[in-house]
């Protein structure tokens, strides 16, 4: 471990020390000056470009960069928007592990990927005997993210009944299991996250305007892949240097492949361009051509 991470494990668990006492106010002041300093000392991958373990080098992810510097250190909420793909729960995982709550829990709740019905237990918990299958005590997110962050993915699918009862969570730092009557307190720093447009939805009644002015303290856009001039053949690389160790052999970029997935839309942003170079890595001969790629890419030649 560098010095810089062990200072930075050290302050880590001082704040956590500190914010369990009562004192955080104490160690800000310091914790800002190491962040500052560690922050760009933090490798994504290798030796590509990047900072808080995201990949790229173009403006538009420089802004994204600066934006999570200067927000992590804060206990504020966060409002993560962008296109499936654009890496929202990296972004997440970044302001949680620069800020002073990185020694306690980051969990992550997918709020398109779970039940209405069992959205409220799965975020707060619920008591045995609660309903037909709820045979024990059972903590939810928010509890066991207590001093932690919480990350709320796709939080525009979330129900409008939940969203009230989410509302009020952030308002007073209370939940309340389902099946108890008795509420207890939690401490958690919130990041949500969702790739539809929620000042429409507000408009629309689909979803609560009161909310959404309360998890848009501070708003960091993801920009798509097709408009990070550079970023398509950086990750590209990054990633095909990843899979060559994965595969145990060498696997290589052609520069008529890497001109092919630079002419592409990308639709599913890094996501996609990382599934297709798997693909690719598997079927090429050690050299990734435009023919190893999708017909739709390598048509784009």
């Amino acid at each position: 471990m560098t010095d810089a991470a062990s200072q930075l494990e050290r302050l880590r668990a001082l704040v956590a020390e500190a914010y369990e006492a009562g004192t955080f106010a104490e160690l800000e002041v310091e914790w800002r000056r190491l962040f500052a300093e560690h922050a760009a000392s933090v490798a994504p991958a290798g030796d590509a470009p990047g900072r808080f373990g995201l990949i790229g080098d173009s403006p538009q992810m420089h802004e994204v960069f600066d934006l999570i510097e200067r927000v992590a250190p804060t206990h504020v909420p966060v409002l993560v928007l962008g296109e499936t793909g654009t890496g929202k729960e990296l972004v997440a995982r970044a302001v949680h592990s620069a800020s002073p709550r990185a020694a306690k829990p980051f969990l992550a709740e997918n709020c398109a990927a779970v039940p209405a019905a069992l959205l409220e237990s799965e975020l707060f918990g619920h008591k045995k005997g609660a309903f037909t299958d709820a045979i024990a005590d059972r903590k939810g997110t928010f509890a066991e993210g207590h001093l932690g962050t919480v990350f709320l993915d796709e939080i525009g699918d979330m129900p409008l009944e939940m969203q009230s009862k989410l509302l009020r969570v952030l308002q007073d730092g209370e939940i309340r299991p389902v099946g108890s009557n008795k509420v207890m307190k939690v401490d958690v720093r919130l990041v949500a996250a969702t790739h539809r447009d929620l000042a429409v939805m507000c408009a629309e009644k689909s979803f609560r305007e009161d909310l959404f002015f309360r998890i848009n303290v501070v708003r960091i856009d993801l920009p798509p892949l097709r408009d990070r001039e550079g970023d398509v053949a950086l990750l590209a690389r990054t990633f095909v240097a990843r899979l060559a160790a994965e595969l145990g052999r060498e696997v290589t970029l052609g520069d008529e492949a890497i001109a092919a997935l630079e002419a592409w839309s990308w639709p599913g942003n890094v996501r996609e361009l990382e599934n297709e170079l798997q693909r690719a890595a598997v079927f090429c001969d050690g050299r990734i051509r435009p023919q190893d790629l999708s017909p739709r890419l390598a048509g784009g030649v």
